[in-house]
């Protein structure tokens, strides 16, 4: 499985695993999306484009989720797929570029299973396992 669910008391935790961090990255997207939806029930209709910047990996990693639900949340969206576009580090930090698909919701058609809040710093990192890269954190449910 490209992605893991981490036990935690209150919150769910996530991680991505993936052949590069770019790959992690999207890998962690669907993770958190797999709590908010059957994602089988989602349709990629619409595409978000997505910009973040962060001083490292791990920050723009929780940067990364949560401008995906700040998205969401602006227009109305459940989202299903990720792919990052580019991520790179540069003289101002770590830049990522990304598109993530999905459709209207529609409460009659889309299963609807846990409201994401906000990934958050708790149990963040971002490491190299088995020759994968990993990122995890901990979502506000």
């Amino acid at each position: 499985m490209p992605y893991e669910y981490l036990d935690h008391e209150a919150d769910i935790g996530i991680r991505g695993i993936g052949d590069s961090l770019a790959e992690a990255f999207a890998e962690g997207a669907q993770a958190m999306f797999g709590i908010m939806a059957d994602l089988e029930t989602v349709a990629p209709r619409e595409s978000v484009a997505v910009h973040c910047q962060a001083p490292d990996p791990e920050t723009l990693f929780v940067e990364f989720l949560n401008e995906l639900l700040f998205q969401r949340e602006m227009l109305g969206l459940l989202l299903s797929t990720c792919q990052v576009k580019e991520l790179r580090q540069g003289a101002e930090g770590w830049h990522l570029d990304a598109l993530a698909w999905g459709e209207p919701l529609d409460p009659d058609h889309h299963e609807i299973l846990t409201e994401v809040k906000a990934a958050t710093y708790c149990g963040l990192k971002v490491f190299r396992q088995n020759g994968q890269y990993v990122v995890q954190c901990v979502v506000d449910v």
